[in-house]
């Protein structure tokens, strides 16, 4: 075989097919560069954009609009707002120097909403002072998406009776205290006049009249006094956002969380004063209420929830190895007794309406029973610093003990009833004669709590004595009973007591027959 042959000897190679030439297509630049695969990405890319957007614009759909305070929707009435007082509302509060006051500016609006609740009903605004006295110290109804009372329609919290988004979200018995026709009918239902609800406003209006310009009222104490006027306040639905009192209402919040933030939470006038327990105990409770108000309105207050951690803090953490609250808050030794310990309670009670987990609370409110019931002497009647230390002839802090009690969900205990009946029995009001307005203000709290014809006979014995001692402004002028020697404090007491015919639910002690609890 030839080297140079190309086929074996055996084929045919002169009769076999000539091959077709190659031929050789030549390769556009974009066909090199993978063109038709990137054409095919380009347009499946385009199309889900094209989708993307449809879904973006289709599916996804706009948020809704928050809950707004003051729209310009809804009819007049008695809570009604002009739209610019939305506009109003945003300037409120700023802080200002190093130790981070906030001063009120123009927070107004055209309802209220109340405090929380729990098994205790409507009772944490339960601003009340010690029996014995400080001993010592010191909306569109045509959508009903609005609630109230006018005409009009719209969305707005005017005048309907629906409720609105977030009102809807509160229990149904928040209501009834802040709507004036609700109030009338709690206050008839319970024994109460249409007089009861004006002495209160004009109460309130003599309080806003008398405030002092940095949102404080002079008295024994000014961080008391404020205390108490909030409480006032809060009683009858007033809030940051009412229309009438919000910016008295807010001041006086900013006033207090100043203290509280120049001095680690703690509040007093002077802390040299062994008494000033009791302004720590009032203002902690007060600003609690003011916490679980404003958070439910949307009502920013700088530092307010801050204070109101360390305040409460504070109580637990220095209560009396005995049980009880002494004077300068000694842990051992001390001073104590039961009108210093209701203010605590109180306090601990309305900061408990918070979502803030306070540390040791449980533990330290079963110590303060066994303190509480260690000052109830036999006949019922609790005592000042023990069973048997009592004012004269009467065991003026009683009252004390009861609500203490009533305000956890103990009304039913034997402590109570065996309290209730003493009580009765006992207690006396003559407002010109020196009566009791410390003690009187717990023990109206106590005996609405126990209802029944006990409530009927002590409502009896103190309603018409309030309201015809009223003077011409709106204030209760002392009386002269002990430490109750300021024109503010016999105010807020007095006033205080006329709210109870709405402020509160029914807890679950007591004799459950009282009409209208």
């Amino acid at each position: 075989m030839n080297e140079y042959q190309d086929y074996p000897e055996d084929i045919d190679t002169e009769n076999m097919e000539e091959a077709p030439p190659m031929v050789i297509t030549r390769q556009t630049l974009w066909e090199k560069l993978g063109g038709r695969a990137l054409t095919f990405a380009v347009v499946f890319h385009l199309l889900v954009i094209c989708l993307g957007f449809f879904w973006i614009f289709q599916i996804i759909r706009e948020p809704e609009v928050p809950v707004d305070f003051m729209p310009p929707g809804g009819g007049g009435g008695e809570r009604s707002a002009d739209h610019a007082m939305k506009e109003k509302q945003k300037k409120q509060i700023v802080p200002v120097s190093k130790a981070k006051r906030v001063v009120a500016e123009g927070a107004r609006a055209a309802f209220v909403i109340p405090d929380q609740t729990d098994q205790f009903g409507e009772m944490s605004p339960l601003s009340s002072m010690g029996g014995g006295g400080m001993i010592g110290g010191l909306g569109g109804s045509g959508s009903g998406k609005g609630f109230g009372k006018g005409n009009g329609s719209g969305n707005g919290f005017g005048n309907g009776k629906g409720k609105g988004k977030l009102f809807g979200l509160l229990p149904p018995s928040m209501n009834k205290r802040c709507d004036k026709d609700e109030r009338l009918k709690r206050i008839a239902a319970n024994g109460g006049t249409p007089a009861c609800e004006d002495a209160v406003y004009k109460g309130l209006q003599w309080l806003k009249t008398n405030q002092g310009g940095d949102g404080a009222w002079n008295g024994e104490s000014r961080v008391a006094m404020t205390g108490l006027s909030l409480l006032a306040y809060f009683g009858h639905c007033e809030t940051p956002l009412s229309e009438e009192f919000g910016d008295s209402c807010l001041k006086a919040i900013t006033y207090l969380v100043d203290i509280g933030m120049k001095n680690e939470g703690k509040l007093a006038d002077s802390f040299a004063k062994p008494s000033w327990c009791y302004e720590h105990g009032i203002a902690t409770y007060a600003l609690g209420e003011a916490l679980v108000f404003c958070e439910e309105i949307g009502q920013d207050v700088p530092y307010l929830r801050e204070v109101v951690e360390k305040a409460c803090q504070f109580i637990i953490d220095n209560q009396n190895v005995n049980g009880g609250w002494a004077y300068s808050y000694a842990i051992t030794g001390g001073h104590t007794d039961m009108s210093i310990v209701g203010w605590q309670i109180q306090a601990l009670k309305a900061c408990s309406h918070s979502n803030i987990k306070f540390r040791g609370r449980n533990a330290c409110l079963t110590k303060a029973w066994k303190y509480i019931e260690f000052c109830q002497n036999a006949g019922g009647g609790y005592g000042y610093t023990g069973p048997d230390s009592k004012n004269g002839d009467y065991f003026g802090l009683t009252g004390v003990g009861m609500l203490c009690n009533q305000m956890w969900d103990r009304g039913n205990n034997l402590q109570v009833k065996k309290a209730g009946k003493y009580l009765l029995a006992n207690t006396t009001f003559d407002y010109k004669n020196k009566a009791n307005l410390y003690g009187h203000y717990y023990e109206s709290q106590a005996m609405m709590q126990s209802g029944g014809e006990d409530w009927k006979r002590y409502n009896a014995l103190f309603r018409d004595q309030v309201l015809g001692n009223q003077q011409g402004d709106g204030s209760w002028k002392p009386n002269g009973c002990p430490h109750v020697s300021s024109d503010v404090f016999s105010t807020t007491l007095c006033t205080l007591m006329l709210e109870v015919y709405y402020r509160f639910l029914k807890t679950s002690g007591g004799d459950s027959s009282s009409s209208g609890l």
